[in-house]
C-alpha cells in the first residue's frame, strides 16, 4: 500500500452478509487508509468501528441488529471514547426509521453513500481537511489474500416478487471494464491468484451500456488481459448463461468450468409466483446445454422451500429436479417473508414448522446427490490453488470447482499458499477433497 501521512486515528470494520459486502468493506477501509486512517483488526480498541451490515433477509437483518448493539456495549464505544457506524444494507432498506431507533450510532451509510466513507468518519470525528479532500480517494493497495472478489456491477431490475435487493441497492448498472480492469490489477497487485466476478445479477453485464456488451465479452477480455490468473463467476441468472457465454467459458483455461445458477425452484407455477421465468424442464435442459459443451462443469444453485402457495407436489416437483439435475451444490434456504415485497402479502403462506421440514429435506436429498458426484472426482489430476494451513497445520486449497467460502476445500501434503500445484485426488469426505501432490 501506498505510504500515506496518519492522523492518529483508527478504524474497524465488522462485515456481515455476503461477498458483495466484503468488497465495499474492502474499499471503504482502503479509501480510509488512503487518507491516514490507521485500519485495525480489534473492534474493541479501534476509535471508529463500522458494521456494514446485511438486510437481505430477516435473519440476517437480526444477526446485524445483534452485530450493532454488542458493538454499541463495548466499554470504549459507551463511553464516548469511540464510535460505531452503521453501514450498508440496513441503512439503505430502513432509512430514517433505523436511525431513530439505533440511538447508539453516531453515522449511517447507506450502500450509495459507502464512497464518502472518508467525509462520514472526518465529520464524526471533528477532522477538517482542505476543501473537497477526502471524499474521493483513490483505491490503491489491499489486504494479502490468494482470492479476491471483484463486483462488476451492482444493483438488480428483476425485482423477484422474495428479494428486497431492488430496494436496497437500487437499479442495475454495470462498471465500465476500464473500472473492472483496474480493480482487478490492483488485487492482483496484493497477491490475489483468482478473481471472483461478483453481482447481483452477473449475467446482465453490459446491456445497459450506450455500446451494449456482454458477459462473454467481458470474460473473454480479463481471461486474455491476465492469462496468470483463475477467473470465477458467480451469480449468473438462468437467462444470463447464453451459448457466448458458455463457450467464452469453455475457450480459457484459466476460467473457471463452474456455473453457479440460482434456479430457486423448478416448478413453473411457483417461479411465476415468484416473478421468475423457466421450468423444471428448461433448468433440466440448460444444466445439460452446459455438460455437453464442457462435460466436467461444476454447477452450483441455490433453491427456496415453502414460498407462499408451494402444495405438496410442488414441493415434489422441486425434490424430482434435485435429483434429475445431478448438480455438484444445492444451497437451501427457507422462504423469509420481508415486509415491502410482493411475497409479504400473498395468500397461503406456508407455516413456519413446513418450511423449516421442507428445507431439511431438501438439504438432505442433494448431500447425498452431491457427495456421490463429488466422489466421481476421486482418481482425477486437478490443478489446486493453496490457500493456506488450518489451525492444526493442515494444508488446504481449493480446486476449481470449488468456490471460495460456499463449497468445501482440498487438503494437501505439500505446497506453499498462492501456488497452483497439480493434485491427484485420492478420496473425498461430502465436500470436502483429499489429495496427493504430484512432483
Amino acid at each position: 500500500m501506498s505510504e500515506h501521512v496518519s492522523i492518529g486515528k483508527s478504524v474497524a470494520f465488522i462485515t456481515m452478509g455476503c461477498a458483495k459486502n466484503e468488497v465495499d468493506s474492502d474499499h471503504m477501509a482502503l479509501r480510509l487508509a488512503a487518507a491516514g486512517y490507521a485500519i485495525s483488526d480489534d473492534p474493541e480498541d479501534a476509535d471508529v468501528v463500522v458494521v456494514n451490515t446485511c438486510s437481505f433477509i430477516q435473519a440476517a437483518t437480526e444477526e446485524s441488529i445483534e452485530a450493532v448493539l454488542e458493538v454499541a456495549g463495548y466499554d470504549s464505544v459507551a463511553s464516548g471514547n469511540a464510535h460505531l457506524v452503521v453501514a450498508g444494507c440496513m441503512p439503505a432498506r430502513y432509512g430514517s426509521d433505523l436511525e431513530a431507533e439505533l440511538t447508539e450510532a453516531s453515522g449511517f451509510v447507506p450502500c450509495s453513500d459507502e464512497s464518502k466513507i472518508v467525509g462520514i468518519v472526518d465529520g464524526i470525528l471533528g477532522i477538517e481537511r482542505v476543501a473537497g479532500g477526502g471524499t474521493a480517494v483513490p483505491l490503491e493497495g489491499g489486504f494479502d489474500r490468494v482470492s479476491a472478489y471483484v463486483k462488476i456491477s451492482d444493483g438488480c431490475d428483476r425485482f423477484c416478487s422474495y428479494c428486497t435487493i431492488p430496494f436496497i441497492r437500487g437499479r442495475y448498472h454495470s462498471f465500465s471494464l476500464d473500472e473492472i480492469d483496474g480493480e482487478i490489477d490492483r488485487v492482483a497487485s496484493c497477491g490475489a491468484r483468482e478473481i471472483v466476478l461478483i453481482a447481483q445479477d452477473t449475467g446482465r453485464w453490459g446491456a445497459d451500456f450506450e455500446e451494449p456488451s456482454s458477459l462473454a465479452e467481458l470474460v473473454s477480455h480479463v481471461a486474455q488481459r491476465r492469462p496468470d490468473l483463475w477467473f470465477r463467476i458467480m451469480y449468473i441468472q438462468p437467462e444470463g448463461v447464453t451459448d457466448a457465454f458458455i463457450e467464452a467459458v469453455a475457450s480459457h483455461d484459466n476460467v473457471c468450468d463452474y456455473f453457479d445458477i440460482p434456479f430457486q425452484h423448478a416448478s413453473e407455477r411457483i417461479l411465476k409466483a415468484m416473478n421468475r421465468k423457466g421450468t423444471s424442464r428448461e433448468h433440466l435442459e440448460l444444466i445439460s446445454r452446459v455438460r455437453k459443451r464442457i462435460p466436467h462443469a461444476t454447477l452450483r444453485t441455490t433453491l427456496i422451500a415453502g414460498f407462499p402457495g408451494e402444495t405438496d407436489e410442488d414441493f415434489a416437483e422441486l425434490c424430482d429436479f434435485v435429483e434429475d439435475a445431478d448438480l455438484d451444490y444445492v444451497g437451501v434456504f427457507p422462504y423469509s417473508r420481508e415486509e415491502g415485497t410482493r411475497a409479504h402479502d400473498l395468500p397461503d403462506q406456508v407455516d413456519e414448522d413446513v418450511k423449516l421440514m421442507r428445507t431439511q429435506e431438501i438439504r438432505d436429498l442433494a448431500d447425498t446427490v452431491c457427495s456421490a458426484r463429488i466422489a466421481t472426482r476421486i482418481g482425477e489430476e486437478v490443478d489446486v490453488l493453496v490457500c493456506g494451513r488450518e489451525e492444526d497445520g493442515q494444508l488446504f486449497g481449493r480446486a476449481m470447482s470449488q468456490a471460495p467460502d460456499v463449497d468445501g476445500v482440498t487438503y494437501l501434503d505439500a505446497g506453499e499458499p498462492a501456488e497452483i500445484v497439480r493434485v491427484r485426488i485420492d478420496d473425498t469426505l461430502m465436500y470436502e477433497m483429499e489429495g496427493t501432490v504430484l512432483s
